[in-house]
């Protein structure tokens, strides 16, 4: 059962390497969005289940889940701005003489 449950992992980490590797630079920002929606739904059905402990053994697993996925979620939308970013249209410096009138 673990074999089986192991490789499943395992493939499933080899096809993901694949599939985001091979999507285009401009649709990076996207993919992150729809990630970031995802892992939102993550979080909240990790804050459920969590709420439902019944013992001190998973409420500990589900606040380990619960930091993961917020971790996770935060991180995701930190680096879609950053991404944003890149594609904002850079501000010119304002000249000198403009920032010394005021």
């Amino acid at each position: 059962m673990i074999i089986t449950i192991l490789t499943i992992f395992v493939l499933a980490a080899f096809v993901g390497v694949e599939v985001v590797s091979k999507v285009s630079s401009t649709l990076h920002t996207p993919l992150m969005s729809g990630a970031n929606a995802i892992h939102g739904i993550i979080l909240v059905g990790a804050i459920m289940v969590t709420a439902n402990a019944t013992n001190w053994v998973l409420a500990t697993l589900g606040f380990i889940a619960v930091l993961l996925a917020t971790v996770n979620l935060v991180g995701g939308f930190v680096i879609t701005d950053r991404m944003l970013e890149m594609f904002s249209a850079k501000k010119a410096p304002k000249p000198a003489a403009e920032e010394a009138a005021r």
